[in-house]
Formats: C-alpha cells, structure tokens, sequence
C-alpha cells in the first residue's frame, strides 16, 4: 500500500514536470513571430538558392560557418588550460577544414560522375555508360526534377563513399594538419618570448 502511495507521488510530481515543461515550450513557440513572405524577390531567391545549391556547396557553407564560430568557443573555454586550449583550437580548424575539403570534394565528384552517367535517356531499357543512372523511360534529361534527382543520387553515392574516406582521408589529414598547427603555434610562442 505504501508502495502504491509513493508511486502515486512520484507518477503525479512527473507529470506536473511533464506539464511545465509543455506549457514552457509552447510559451516560447508562441513568442516567436509569424510571417508570411509575399515579396516575390525573396520567393524567388529562395526557390532559385534551392535549385542551384546542392550538397557539395552546403558542405562548403557548414565548413565555413564552423571555421568562424568553432575555435572561437574552444579558444575561449576557461575550463582547460593554456596548452590545452591551444591544442583543442588547432584540432578543431585541422578537423573543419579536413572535413570541408573533403566532404565537397566527394559529393562533388560523386555528383559529376552520376551527371555522366545519366547524360542520355534510358528509353529502351538497354544500359550504356551513359544512361546507368537514368530512370527507364525518361525522355527530358533537362527537367528541374531530373537535376535534383541527379544531386540526390550523387549525394547518396557521396555518402557511401565517405564512409570510407573518413578513416582513409579524414583522420590522417586531420591528424596531420592538426600536428602541422600546433608546431605553428609553438614556433610562434618560441619567436615572441
């Protein structure tokens, strides 16, 4: 009985949590402003930023977004020391800028190599080189539908790729430009003092 009681409790205090939580969150939605987007000019910068933009150069746009705000945190993290600080900045821009290069050389390569192999309309069902990734019985390679089909199959072609790329790339050229930073660093500290 007195088990009952306490889970009674405990069941009624998570759900009152439960319920703040709820009400804190909708709190929040409900302040952000809604907007409606009638300008035709932004409707069209977005629509074109979509279809001309594909996962190559939003790579790019991740890598560079991280290169400006990541090692500002980590340089600043009161937490660690000097040296560790130094060494956390350096691995962080070695892994961003490996990561980026990487990642965009991929997807891009893997883009172009789907492009040429989807550059002719498969419409007999025989495959050539140059229909492999072309759908059966498309007629218009030209469509806006067919490009993103095309991003779509080159980024997941990109993907599978990087899984391995990462261990065979990634780590080593991070490790080593990682190494190259530091030794920057200490030369730097050595030339000041």
């Amino acid at each position: 009985m007195i088990i009952f009681i306490v889970l009674g409790e405990n069941m009624q205090i998570t759900g009152v949590v439960k319920n703040l939580y709820n009400n804190t969150r909708q709190r929040v939605l409900n302040a952000v402003p809604n907007k409606d987007i009638n300008s035709k000019k932004v409707i069209n910068f977005i629509k074109k930023t979509g279809e001309n933009i594909s996962s190559a150069e939003q790579r790019l746009i991740l890598g560079a977004t991280a290169l400006i705000s990541q090692p500002i945190i980590d340089g600043y993290n009161k937490n660690v020391d000097e040296k560790t600080r130094k060494v956390s900045v350096a691995r962080t821009i070695a892994k961003i800028i490996a990561g980026t290069s990487t990642g965009f050389i991929i997807r891009k390569g893997c883009i172009k190599g789907i492009e040429l192999m989807s550059s002719a309309p498969n419409l007999n069902g025989k495959l050539s080189l140059k229909s492999i990734f072309s759908p059966l019985g498309i007629k218009n390679i030209s469509t806006d539908s067919f490009m993103q089909y095309r991003n779509a199959i080159g980024t997941i072609v990109a993907l599978v790729v990087m899984l391995f790329t990462n261990f065979a790339i990634d780590a080593p050229l991070t490790k080593l430009l990682t190494n190259l930073l530091i030794k920057k660093q200490e030369d730097k500290n050595v030339q000041t003092k």
